[in-house]
């Protein structure tokens, strides 16, 4: 071989070896992708929401039964489902505050409404199991088999749905909520939520007599866990009990169902066999059948700084009670990052309180690294987008 043909042929396996790195680094496969705005959504009547002064919404993306939302350090947005059975990803690849393209990353999951994100892998709960999908943002348009890594949670449906997120522990949190509206559940899993390690090993219950809860977080700055349980349906009246906001400073506590509701409401049912005192009480209460559901701490700067480090909780709204509640973002006010010194409404208008009829209905809230907010609507198949422009 003479030196012209060795030449080239050093070229050529350098071309290849920057060729193979580039596609190794690369985020987003160009292929398989689907607009992720349409214009399904240009009737949704956005000049009906009602936020503070300075602040606005608009669509994010248009995702079916939108759920759940977990984000990458990169900016992927994964969104699980509830009423459907897929697990999407949308990103906004260029910048302008909009979703641009979305891909399936799996169908035909049993209740997937749980995602996920650490150490570049996609963690996905069904309702009996946990996926793994192992560095799924270098291939989002053909995502592969995922890993199960956990299949042993109950198959009831009931409150079967799950929220997952890891902790600053590195532990992923699952939810198991019981499997009725009130019962004392022979399973000890029933109620609870646990946490596990994540390649799905060292399973424990980290909090028990928790009804039905969809949405944890941390404070930034304590680290100590904050999550939102439903009340039960079908007792006495409409305002009881309350919807709770709770927290927990350590493993092992038990916050009441079914004996107890919202700190001191024996239940008509159970109540005589424990006293509410053997239970934590909530952090704060929220109202009757609001359904808390997602909920975030901000952290980011483009709010005003009196948000910082305030609650946003996503409430899904009421399917038993007249009038209905819920429907709304609150903000929950916290003094000395760890003592709530109450709540208010942030965002309104997915219900007309005149008529009672209702077109949307928050899940879950997500923060963008620009400090925009994220709320997901599994009703009018949405993911709004709130900014802040003073």
């Amino acid at each position: 071989m003479n030196l012209k043909a060795i030449r080239i042929a050093i070229i050529a396996v350098i071309a290849l070896f920057f060729t193979q790195s580039t596609n190794k680094t690369n985020k987003t496969p160009v292929s398989n992708s689907s607009p992720a705005i349409t214009g399904a959504s240009a009737g949704l009547p956005l000049d009906k929401i009602k936020l503070p002064k300075g602040f606005s919404i608009g669509i994010f993306a248009e995702v079916d039964n939108a759920r759940s939302m977990a984000i990458s350090p990169g900016g992927t947005i994964f969104v699980g489902n509830r009423n459907e059975d897929k697990v999407y990803a949308v990103e906004d690849t260029d910048g302008d505050g909009k979703a641009d393209k979305k891909w399936i990353i799996a169908k035909g999951l049993n209740m997937p409404n749980g995602v996920a994100f650490k150490d570049g892998d996609l963690y996905v709960a069904e309702v009996n199991r946990i996926h793994k999908f192992a560095g799924i943002e270098g291939k989002l348009g053909n995502p592969g088999k995922s890993q199960i890594i956990y299949d042993k949670y109950p198959t009831e449906s009931h409150h079967g749905w799950k929220y997952i997120a890891f902790g600053p522990d590195g532990k992923l949190y699952i939810p198991v909520g019981a499997p009725c509206n009130i019962c004392e559940p022979k399973d000890p899993v029933f109620a609870s939520i646990t946490r596990m390690n994540a390649d799905g090993s060292g399973l424990e219950i980290f909090a028990k007599g928790v009804r039905n809860s969809v949405g944890f977080t941390w404070h930034p700055v304590t680290k100590q866990i904050w999550f939102t349980d439903n009340g039960r349906d079908s007792m006495e009246g409409e305002d009881l009990p309350s919807c709770e906001l709770n927290t927990a400073s350590k493993a092992g506590l038990h916050f009441g169902f079914p004996y107890c509701h919202e700190g001191s409401v024996k239940d008509p049912e159970f109540g005589n066999k424990r006293p509410c005192s053997d239970f934590e009480k909530p952090a704060d209460k929220l109202g009757g059948h609001v359904a808390p559901l997602g909920l975030k701490f901000y952290t980011g700067s483009m709010f005003p700084p009196s948000y910082k480090n305030q609650i946003f909780v996503a409430e899904h709204g009421s399917w038993d009670r007249t009038p209905k509640s819920g429907y709304n973002v609150t903000l929950v006010k916290l003094n000395n990052n760890n003592t709530v010194s109450g709540h208010e409404i942030f965002a309104s208008g997915w219900m007309d309180n005149a008529t009672q009829k209702v077109w949307g209905r928050p899940v879950d809230i997500l923060l963008l690294p620009d400090g925009s907010m994220l709320v997901s609507d599994d009703q009018a198949n949405v993911i709004y987008r709130i900014v802040y422009k003073g």
